[in-house]
């Protein structure tokens, strides 16, 4: 898509790509930042910005040199793309993960608010750390989801916050007056068992506690004597990994996830000596025929967004990445049908069991 800003045109475009025309790289909360911008903004104003997810803010403030905090795999794909599609080098900005400070001191800071309140906070933390006394940060964000636990995070970390008025359904929350605070604890632990708790970074998938579907799948999850090699897909904090290796300590196993900060909580939860961590949004680092047994909790929501077009390009890897005679294993939303999608991709598709909500498949290739 074409956006035209300072008398330039540029082309931004989500990754991965998306049939769903609804879907766009960016907002108007997007956009309301760069108006907001417009006048306060110089070529020297050093600055970071954090959940950027496709680099629109990244590719149009380019000039700025900013440093990209990266959450996710897939964004840092997204940003590369779209720096090439307007003819700057891939490598020019600087990247950073969201659990190491800045690696420069900045005079502005800019948000797209997540929807995880923790992911805020650990942004704030992040920014408020390398800000100058005097700068800001702007975060941004569609006026419907606003919630009063944002400005009580924003609070933790600065001296106030300054909400504006609203334009084209987005809002901006600008802070000032960065505070000197103790690093808070971002690792929280959730119940796997009476016994067992995981440990897990701000913003990976359910927080609280193992969500209804996985422990399903744990529950049915079916390793064959002859599984050798096997992947944990979208592991988030490693939970469907951690059951396996229960089952089977001796399994080769690896884990993917897109999110930086999945990854990281599940070297948290599983012993390195006995798991490959794999930070990608996709098996493209895997031969052919390479695993007896995936197994997955595929996601299909995305910040606001639900969209299972990711899912189903997971699947046909799946197929690719799978051994003749191996298996997958998943589980998924009733109203979500996967086995249709399934049934293009393996020679047999069949039901391990389900509840009122959640479906169990196993897949042969």
């Amino acid at each position: 898509m074409t956006f035209y800003y300072q008398d330039k045109n540029y082309q931004i475009d989500r990754y991965p790509p998306t049939t769903q025309t609804s879907l766009q790289p960016w907002s108007a909360a997007d956009e309301h930042l760069l108006r907001y911008l417009a006048e306060r903004l110089s070529v020297s104003t050093p600055l970071a910005i954090c959940h950027d997810r496709f680099g629109f803010l990244a590719c149009l403030l380019h000039a700025h040199a900013p440093i990209s905090v990266i959450s996710s795999k897939s964004q840092e794909k997204a940003l590369r793309t779209n720096l090439l599609a307007n003819g700057f080098a891939a490598d020019t900005l600087p990247l950073q993960d969201p659990l190491r400070p800045l690696a420069a001191r900045i005079a502005l800071g800019l948000v797209h608010i997540p929807k995880s309140i923790d992911l805020f906070r650990l942004y704030l933390y992040q920014l408020s750390q390398a800000l100058d006394a005097e700068g800001e940060v702007v975060c941004a964000f569609m006026t419907r989801h606003f919630s009063p636990q944002i400005t009580e995070a924003a609070l933790t970390f600065f001296d106030s916050a300054t909400q504006s008025l609203a334009w084209k359904k987005s809002r901006l929350l600008v802070l000032k007056g960065p505070k000197q605070v103790e690093a808070p604890e971002h690792i929280s632990r959730i119940a796997l068992t009476a016994e067992r708790s995981l440990a897990q970074y701000p913003g990976v998938f359910s927080a609280k506690q193992v969500d209804p579907a996985t422990r399903l799948l744990i529950q049915h999850l079916r390793v064959r004597d002859s599984d050798h090699r096997v992947l944990d897909l979208a592991t988030g904090n490693g939970v469907l990994a951690a059951a396996l290796l229960d089952q089977r300590p001796d399994l080769e196993m690896h884990v993917l996830d897109d999110f930086f900060l999945a990854i990281a909580s599940a070297r948290l939860n599983l012993d390195p000596a006995r798991t490959h961590f794999h930070y990608n949004d996709c098996l493209e680092d895997f031969e052919d025929d390479f695993f007896d047994l995936i197994v997955s909790n595929p996601p299909f929501h995305f910040e606001y967004e639900i969209n299972i077009e990711v899912a189903l390009r997971l699947f046909e890897e799946a197929t690719r990445c799978l051994a003749e005679g191996g298996h997958f294993q998943l589980v998924g939303n009733r109203h979500l049908n996967y086995k249709v999608q399934l049934a293009r991709s393996f020679r047999m598709v069949k039901i391990l069991a389900e509840s009122p909500k959640f479906v169990i498949y196993q897949c042969m290739k």
